[in-house]
């Protein structure tokens, strides 16, 4: 059956928009990988890098949304900003600086691998927090991917614990912080786009990112007198990471969120073939068998969500015609009753 132009138009926007965001991402994580590995640009502070990147965004997402008024900002008090979006923001700012810290220390495969647990985190803080219903064939699934991921740890050639823990603690402080977003702002009928999210929530990253900084790394950069501020380097990952932002909206606006998770994962084995062809990074059997095991837990777990999407757009359609079949016996009866009467 031939597809209509409107319908292929459409596909082929869609293909558009995950092919730039998986570039966009795919080009994040490479270029950040290249300024802080010591073997490649060498400059090993990641809070700083995070501050750059917050400090960008911020000025950009202000131009957007207060100058030339792109997008119009939330109304939002100064009670439910404190409550609601310094926490997500501390949050943030702590799985940003764990993330890039990670890169010192890890290879890039091996990132994207301890990525997958991404889901088991998620549902694991919903569950506690009470968001998500504890069910015991979900469960199932993230010890599975979780059990796949260990396999791929045990396999790992570069394994450093240190790096494997920063990794960890980036995937925990950023899976609470999207149920936070549910419970603190979805809930309260607030939604935020990617430009909004950076208008609202680059600042306050950017502040509480200062803090460390200010301890760890400003007095080793105050020391490293031969270090110049780089404008074309900084300045071009600053934009692939505020680019990056705008490919989300573009994705989940377009799309659905679905279609980014299972992006995700096409770009996550892309991100390994390129880790083990270019830059050179050691990926082993264990290790491939250890992501194939989890990569299928990830891989039923967007299928079982797509179902319960599915299911859920379904029942949103019946509802409707069932009251119209209702309120339709309603007045037949009624229709008959008066004949009933009538008669008599």
């Amino acid at each position: 059956m031939a597809l209509s132009e409107g319908v292929v138009k459409k596909i082929v926007l869609s293909y558009t928009y995950v092919a730039i965001w998986i570039f966009l991402s795919f080009t994040v994580i490479v270029y950040n990988k290249y300024i802080l590995d010591r073997k490649m640009y060498n400059w090993p502070y990641p809070i700083s890098l995070t501050m750059i990147h917050m400090g960008f965004c911020s000025s950009i997402a202000y131009l957007l949304v207060r100058v030339f008024k792109v997008v119009e900002p939330v109304s939002m008090s100064r009670d439910l900003y404190l409550r609601s979006v310094v926490p997500i923001g501390a949050l943030y700012s702590l799985s940003l600086w764990f993330s890039n810290s990670a890169y010192i220390y890890l290879s890039v495969s091996f990132i994207q691998m301890l990525k997958a647990l991404m889901p088991v985190a998620v549902y694991s803080i919903g569950v506690l927090l009470k968001k998500d219903g504890f069910r015991s064939d979900t469960m199932a699934n993230m010890v599975s991917i979780s059990v796949g991921v260990a396999i791929a740890a045990y396999g790992e050639a570069r394994f450093d614990s240190w790096g494997v823990t920063l990794q960890l603690g980036a995937v925990a402080f950023e899976a609470t912080r999207l149920v936070m977003i549910q419970i603190l702002l979805t809930s309260k009928g607030i939604t935020l786009n990617p430009i909004t999210s950076l208008y609202y929530v680059a600042p306050c990253c950017f502040f509480f990112l200062s803090v460390p900084w200010f301890v760890v790394e400003y007095p080793l950069l105050r020391e490293t007198s031969s270090f110049h501020f780089d404008f074309l380097i900084f300045g071009t990952n600053s934009l692939a990471a505020f680019a990056l932002n705008l490919a989300v909206f573009l994705l989940v606006g377009k799309t659905s969120a679905l279609t980014m998770n299972v992006a995700g994962v096409v770009k996550d084995w892309l991100l390994i073939a390129f880790s083990w062809s270019v830059i050179r990074d050691t990926v082993t059997p264990v290790n491939l068998i250890g992501y194939g095991v989890a990569f299928l837990g990830v891989a039923y777990y967007n299928h079982s969500k797509l179902q319960a999407l599915k299911a859920k757009e379904a029942q949103k359609k019946a509802q409707p015609d069932e009251e119209a079949g209702r309120l339709l016996e309603e007045r037949d009866g009624d229709g008959a009753g008066r004949k009933n009467e009538s008669q008599t």
